[in-house]
């Protein structure tokens, strides 16, 4: 038999029999109406386990986690108000079946059954996605299972004190909720959760309120590795900024009375805190996973026999609140009404296009106040003199910190955080000053740990604030992309755009800088940023582009709800010089605060016919220079700055290059995997004319003379341009 079929038979004989585990006898003031509430959760939670597993069998259902052995969730629920956010272990479907009994109107078995069967009309997903998560229930829907959700929960619990001294337009958490995190006791072994734990207990040791309340349940069991006994307490018993609180998740008395407990103190004091909930695991990890290939049958059946139902329905007849016969006729009555209810769910429509699929992947757009912007007065006030600075010509990361700080008077609900953006200004100066500006609320020196800059921005965007999270340099982002493509990107896509993460991400990066850092500072590579789907990917060439652009990709978070990226090239930030020592070639005055480069638009210098070059970022000054040197030859060029990388702007590159000849790209980024493959088959399928491509080299980049070895260069550029036409006109 199935174990399933096991366990439920078992649960028949022996409830009755009156054949229940010992256990110690109910304790604590949970009412008897709640506490019969907290059974039916549990057993419509069982059920619907139950269900899952025969749907999948006859075809109608797909791959699917249970929460069997983890009921006692719907006691932490309880303990909980349905407006405290809760990001949740994917086994907590106990717990979102008892936060739908405290809303008006909910229907979980429905909407969860819609779920298991992929269906389009499913209420979260929309047919995306077996998961939990539900709008109104304040839950937003969770794929992970390696705890890559703690950091935005931390986030998220930042953002609550935050809101409270500079309340955003769009702000969705209470003053007076905690954020709700749960994960399995083998998750608490990763890397993004122990950073999460870390930067929680940094943030409390600095009295900085953080009202967040980690639930860990632990089955004793990863998939089929074993967690070693005690390792949970004694890893977070003592741990410093964590309140450390435990119970038997197999008894709901007990369960509801130390969660309630510890949702208080968390409530109270504004401060992180863990609660430890034993549980079990029956059946398999997942789908059609057997316990007993990595577990003895004897193991098996010891976790079975200690059936959380059963140890409910015994604590239930001990306090008086319900019967054994009626816990009995309460469970077969929720199997027979699920099986009902499922009959009509696999019925329903479901996704059937790509069309349908990426319909979620853009959010829709928000609905903002309109602003007028800051006074003369306040904005003579924040930037001083450098107002009179802004007549001139300026360097690129001087324009970037003057559009920062112009949109952050315009949008109080901007914070940026980062490594040193605020004391320090910045690795590079870009942020120089706005600590002083806006105060420490609005710009965060975080920890070192990219993780948790990217898991704040991320909770902080869920409550309402358009963050503006830096990362120090683009080699360090591979320590945390995850955070970008299972988190922030996905999070839309699969809440059917119910729940968005607008951000821009400011990152340091490319290549072109002289003796200094090798890989790890100089970095051109792109094509993570490339392949998430809905991420837009911007890169200025100049400063006066990157305020205008830096301007459009605020609008785009904060209007649009989009996920951007925009990528600083280190070596331009300093640029004065174009073609000449002291030409101040490549200095730009600060462009008016109406002046912007909508998402799209093309830079496009020159109007040559013999050869369109095409480029980004360095490359772009690179072609500028060696446009120069081919216009003494008689060449005739334009140089296209692409601008934005990700989606490509395909109409406007191909209009761009229109009546060109011949089209020459140059690519700083790598061969393989980089911008020009993506370029060469655009303009190869939508033109008829001959290209080439100059790119960097499949490498590392190197400290010292050979820092610029392996990427394009304005000699590179020349001769490939001239090899192009066929040689000097």
């Amino acid at each position: 038999m199935d174990r399933a079929d096991i366990v439920h038979e078992n649960f028949l004989r022996r409830v009755a029999a009156g054949d229940l585990p010992a256990g110690r006898p109910p304790a604590g003031p949970l009412p008897a109406t709640e506490a019969v509430s907290v059974f039916r959760a549990a057993c419509l939670s069982r059920a619907l386990d139950r269900q899952a597993r025969a749907m999948q069998k006859a075809g109608q259902g797909f791959y699917t986690i249970g929460s069997s052995g983890h009921e006692g969730m719907a006691a932490v629920a309880a303990a909980l108000r349905p407006t405290d956010i809760a990001f949740l272990h994917y086994r907590d479907a106990a717990f979102q079946i008892a936060r739908a009994g405290q809303v008006p109107g909910g229907t979980p078995a429905w909407d969860m059954l819609l779920s298991f069967a992929s269906s389009s009309e499913d209420p979260i997903s929309g047919g995306r996605h077996k998961v939990l998560g539900s709008r109104a229930l304040n839950i937003p829907p969770q794929t992970s299972t390696i705890a890559s959700h703690l950091p935005k929960a931390v986030g998220a619990a930042y953002s609550i004190g935050a809101a409270r001294r500079h309340r955003p337009e769009h702000r969705d958490l209470p003053d007076d909720s905690i954020v709700c995190c749960s994960f399995g006791d083998a998750s608490a072994n990763h890397s993004t959760a122990q950073g999460a734990f870390n930067t929680a207990g940094w943030t409390a040791f600095q009295s900085v309120p953080l009202p967040l309340l980690f639930v860990c349940e632990d089955n004793g069991i990863g998939i089929s590795t074993r967690t070693p006994k005690g390792w949970i307490a004694a890893s977070f018993a003592h741990r410093p900024g964590l309140r450390y609180f435990a119970c038997n998740g197999l008894d709901i008395y007990e369960t509801w009375a130390v969660a309630s407990e510890a949702a208080d103190w968390v409530r109270s004091r504004r401060k992180p805190a863990f609660l430890h909930v034993g549980t079990v695991r029956l059946y398999g990890h997942a789908g059609a996973d057997v316990p007993t290939t990595y577990l003895t049958r004897e193991e098996v059946e010891a976790e079975e026999a200690n059936d959380p139902l059963l140890h409910a329905v015994r604590l239930l007849d001990e306090a008086g609140a319900l019967k054994l016969d009626g816990a009995l006729a309460i469970y077969e009555e929720t199997c027979a009404r699920v099986a009902r209810i499922a009959a009509e769910a696999v019925t329903r429509p479901r996704l059937k296009t790509a069309s349908e699929v990426m319909a979620s992947l853009i959010p829709p757009k928000r609905v903002c106040k309109p602003t007028n912007g800051p006074t003369p007065e306040a904005r003579a006030a924040a930037f001083g003199g450098d107002l009179k600075a802004m007549e001139e010509p300026q360097i690129m990361s001087r324009l970037i910190n003057w559009a920062l700080t112009d949109l952050m008077l315009e949008h109080p609900e901007i914070a940026l955080m980062g490594e040193d953006v605020g004391r320090k200004g910045g690795v590079y100066g870009v942020t120089q000053k706005l600590i002083g500006r806006f105060g420490p609320d609005r710009v965060i020196d975080t920890l070192l740990d990219e993780q948790s800059i990217l898991g704040l921005a991320i909770g902080m965007a869920q409550n309402g604030f358009v963050p503006l999270p830096e990362i120090q340099f683009l080699a360090y982002l591979h320590n945390a992309e995850d955070q970008l493509r299972g988190e922030a990107a996905t999070l839309p896509f699969f809440s059917n755009g119910q729940y968005t993460n607008p951000m821009v991400v400011r990152i340091a990066g490319l290549g072109y800088q002289k003796g200094f850092g090798g890989h790890f500072h100089n970095d051109n590579s792109v094509a993570v940023l490339r392949d998430i789907p809905g991420l837009i990917l911007a890169c200025p060439s100049n400063g006066a582009d990157a305020a205008r652009m830096l301007r459009e990709c605020v609008r785009l978070a904060r209007e649009e709800q989009r996920l951007v990226v925009f990528l600083e090239p280190i070596a331009l930030y300093p640029m004065r010089d174009l073609h000449g020592e002291k030409d101040g070639g490549w200095m730009r005055p600060y462009p008016a605060r109406n002046e912007v480069i909508r998402y799209g638009d093309v830079g496009v210098h020159g109007e040559g016919t013999d050869v369109a070059i095409v480029s980004f970022g360095n490359g772009y000054y690179l072609s500028r220079q060696a446009e120069r040197r081919l216009a003494e030859a008689g060449v005739k060029a334009r140089v296209v700055d692409m601008r934005w990388l990700s989606p490509l702007p395909a109409d406007a590159l191909v209009e761009a290059v229109r009546g060109a000849d011949r089209i020459l790209i140059v690519d700083e980024t790598r061969r393989t995997g980089g911008i020009a493959e993506a370029l060469m088959a655009l303009f190869t399928e939508r033109t008829d004319v001959p290209l080439a491509r100059i790119t960097a080299e499949d490498s590392f980049i190197a400290t010292g003379p050979a820092y610029a070895a392996t990427m394009p260069s304005a000699d590179g550029i020349h001769k490939a341009a001239m090899a192009l036409i066929g040689g000097t006109r």
